[in-house]
């Protein structure tokens, strides 16, 4: 699976488990300038929650080595996630 589908997969899953929580999608991959939201959602008391889904491919790998997603979130990614959240 490449890159595109699999961070696609990532986020149709993300958004049903979001739905099962009760939270309203209420936009994806939301783009403004050169920041990207994936998930922009409403919880059941209003309150706006932006989410970024990193997906990661683990075939063929050490089952014993947990990778966590934020590992994956960079601090210019998270200024990036900032930037666009205030928008």
């Amino acid at each position: 699976m490449n890159k595109t589908k699999l961070g696609r997969l990532g986020e149709d899953l993300a958004c049903e488990y979001l739905v099962d929580k009760g939270y309203k999608i209420i936009g994806r991959n939301y783009r403004e300038k050169w920041d990207e939201l994936d998930i922009v959602a409403r919880s059941q008391d209003k309150t706006l929650i932006f989410v970024e889904v990193k997906t990661i491919n683990t075939a063929g790998g050490d089952e014993n080595s947990m990778i966590m997603p934020e590992d994956n979130l960079t601090k210019s990614k998270m200024r990036k996630l900032k930037r666009a959240c205030q928008s």
